[in-house]
């Protein structure tokens, strides 16, 4: 997927902010065994859609430069083109029938994960840059809705003749791959930003779904 506008000069933007170098550290660093953190998640969410994503994760560092993370969330839309072009379909056969058809297709994706996140060793800096992987699970719900003259028939489609299949209606939940980069800084005490881009992998029945995320947490170390 190429990544184009604003969404590369926010991903540009993590990789120059990590190479930066800061005022040399004077609190423990996150790497240390036994400093964790928690933190809220606000993204900009792209892929074949683009939306908005927000949640809420933290982490705990078992072993020098190594944490274990558990995150949460929701993306507002993950549909892939296969999704977008089945709603196409039904609509243009309303089309055949009726006047002034209109549609939307959404599959917004509520996930939870947990894995590894290994901390990359720093000197006489406050930037953590991280890599993290971890597993999980991801709920998709199908939301494709049909209009006719500006009214949502989508509950009444019986009565045009058309059935909508699981592939457009329901939900389903299906196993999540997920990695990320990204980078922590202690702007005040034990506050935390961190800036990061995320990729995950819905492993959906017809075809699998990238979810692709990238913004800024704020949260508190420990």
């Amino acid at each position: 997927m190429r990544v184009t506008g604003w969404r590369a000069w926010l991903v540009c933007g993590i990789f120059v902010f990590a190479a930066g170098v800061a005022q040399a550290q004077t609190m423990p660093s996150m790497a240390d065994e036994g400093h964790g953190y928690v933190a809220a998640v606000a993204d900009a969410a792209f892929g074949s859609a683009s939306s908005q994503s927000y949640g809420v994760e933290g982490g705990y560092t078992f072993s020098p430069g190594l944490q274990v993370f558990i995150e949460a969330g929701r993306v507002n839309n993950v549909a892939s083109s296969a999704f977008f072009t089945a709603a196409q379909t039904i609509a243009g056969g309303l089309g055949q029938t009726e006047s002034n058809v209109g549609f939307s297709a959404k599959q917004p994706a509520g996930f939870g994960d947990a894995g590894v996140r290994y901390l990359a060793p720093v000197y006489s800096t406050r930037l953590q840059p991280y890599a993290q992987a971890g597993i999980g699970l991801a709920r998709v719900t199908n939301d494709a809705r049909f209009r006719i003259n500006g009214t949502d028939v989508t509950g009444s489609l019986a009565q045009y003749g058309v059935q909508l299949g699981t592939d457009l209606s329901g939900h389903f939940t299906r196993p999540l791959l997920a990695l990320g980069v990204g980078v922590t800084y202690p702007v005040w005490s034990r506050v935390i930003v961190d800036l990061h881009y995320r990729y995950g992998r819905i492993f959906a029945p017809d075809q699998g779904i990238n979810m692709n995320r990238a913004g800024i947490g704020l949260g508190v170390s420990f």
